[in-house]
């Protein structure tokens, strides 16, 4: 067989599992933005068969048979070759899943669905005790699949790394040390003085307002709506169908106008992220977790918050953004911020309150939303901390970092989606996103002086260009540590994130 038909062979078995995994995806989204309720359980039980016929697939004789032909043919290309790449990806996400029983597999992906069908009854009567039970059971299967895939010194380890290669239990400690230590000072500075108004931003907002605005948002940051599409969920999230299908979530808080504005944002930034990967890789290994059984270009979760949190914060959330835009929004609610300067607005919605919902969180308390999640992932994983005792141990936290009484569930254990679609090992990935986001951020403006002028100016498609060119065409090709090795020159360094809070906050 010839080099070209070799890798064609394993192309074709891994556009197969592709096409399987988007059609999870499409049951997913329609799940959390369609589906009636009584719906969940037999949705959880499709998207496990689906799931199970993917691993399938993956780990077929064909499957093998074309992998061993493609690595005998990619045996003398670069080691950072696109068609390399694919081919060790691809063998170690077939090592991976030998390890692990499809009994598991399809267990933890039947348990999803109605998981989260039980966390939106949970949280609808802020009741934790509705949902307690499937997160036990989460969390039981987490710790099997952990055990099956591996760890040496702690089973979060394992969870993690399907979501952030390379990082642990102990190298997270690292970071949060260093990041509690960084942001304390600052988040104290900025507490002690006086917080601007903000009355105007809890005003009568019509959804109708906040949707016209949020579409004419993600439309200017370069989402192209040929190949995507906005609606409403209860958790705001992306997901994609391949680059030419990429739909973006957010929800609309009638009475609190920045949730929508910033929530579609952030999902817009992992929409641009997705749309931009190489028309090239669509279909194949550097398109697909993988691994973990998704279909998603990012190369990890962690690259892909620092895309969202990117286009969120640095550009959505600052003062020249909203110097500039903010006559636009207000032609949306000419009386509710008829009384309001752009100034006033930015300042509105950068200032510092700590709050109990994360994704409402300001930037500075953003990070310790964070880390108490991932702390309390850790104890469930090493049995230090039984799910009965979870609200208690939330409540503890929250007072502990933040210095707030949380009122009830709701507003407490229950506002995340993650935990009820298993995602345990996720939510460092946010903070990670941060830091990632601000090194990349601060690299491109030292590069190209000009391109702070651009973004002053409006111009938000030179930045897209440059990340599409830096990090989005590349799929899942490099690593996130070889992506910044590449673009900054350094691994993960929370320096440049710590400087840019320090200097937005201290103006």
């Amino acid at each position: 067989m010839t080099q070209q038909a070799s890798l064609a062979a394993l192309q074709e078995r891994v556009a197969a599992v592709n096409d399987v995994l988007n059609a999870v995806s499409v049951l997913t989204w329609d799940s959390r933005t369609m589906m009636p309720t009584d719906g969940a359980e037999t949705r959880g039980l499709q998207i496990a068969t689906l799931t199970r016929l993917a691993r399938d697939l993956l780990l077929a004789p064909e499957t093998e048979k074309a992998l061993e032909e493609a690595e005998r043919a990619t045996e003398g290309f670069g080691q950072d070759a696109a068609e390399r790449r694919m081919v060790q990806q691809t063998r170690q996400a077939v090592e991976h899943h030998k390890r692990v029983p499809v009994s598991l597999i399809q267990e933890r992906a039947a348990l999803r669905t109605v998981a989260q069908a039980a966390w939106i009854d949970a949280r609808s009567k802020s009741d934790f005790a509705v949902f307690s039970p499937y997160l036990a059971r989460t969390i039981a299967l987490s710790r099997a699949y952990a055990d099956c895939i591996g760890w040496n010194e702690h089973p979060y380890d394992a969870m993690v790394s399907i979501y952030e290669p390379g990082e642990t239990a102990a190298s997270l400690k690292e970071l949060f040390t260093t990041l509690r230590a960084g942001l304390q000072p600052i988040l104290d500075a900025a507490r002690a003085r006086p917080q601007p108004r903000s009355d105007f931003l809890f005003r009568d907002f019509p959804e109708e307002g906040q949707r016209a605005f949020g579409l004419s948002l993600a439309e200017r940051l370069g989402y192209d709506f040929r190949r995507g599409r906005l609606d409403t969920t209860v958790h705001p999230f992306e997901v994609s169908f391949t680059r030419n299908d990429v739909r973006i979530t957010t929800r609309y808080n009638r009475n609190y106008l920045p949730a929508s504005i910033f929530g579609t944002a952030h999902e817009t930034g992992h929409g641009l992220y997705e749309q931009g990967v190489d028309a090239a890789h669509t279909r194949t290994t550097l398109a697909t977790d993988l691994v973990g059984l998704y279909a998603v270009g990012g190369t990890s979760f962690g690259a892909h918050e620092s895309q969202s949190r990117l286009w969120e914060n640095h550009i959505v959330r600052s003062q020249t953004f909203w110097q500039r835009h903010f006559s636009d929004l207000r032609k949306h609610f000419p009386d509710q911020l008829g009384d309001v300067s752009a100034d006033e607005f930015y300042r509105a919605v950068t200032r510092v309150e700590p709050g109990f919902i994360r994704v409402e969180a300001d930037e500075l308390t953003y990070d310790f939303h964070i880390m108490l999640r991932a702390d309390i992932e850790c104890a469930l994983m090493d049995g230090s901390l039984a799910v009965d005792y979870l609200p208690e141990a939330w409540n503890a936290a929250i007072r502990r970092d933040l210095d707030l009484v949380v009122p009830d569930d709701a507003r407490g254990v229950l506002q995340d989606v993650h935990w009820s679609t298993g995602y345990i090992g996720s939510f460092p990935t946010y903070t990670i996103g941060n830091v990632m986001g601000a090194q990349v951020m601060d690299t491109l403006c030292g590069r190209n002086p000009s391109l702070g002028d651009a973004i002053t100016a409006g111009h938000y498609g030179i930045l897209a260009d440059e990340l599409r060119t830096r990090i989005w065409q590349h799929g899942r090709r490099f690593t996130r540590d070889e992506l910044l090795e590449r673009e900054t020159g350094r691994p993960l360094d929370p320096g440049p994130y710590l400087h840019y809070l320090r200097s937005k906050y201290a103006a």
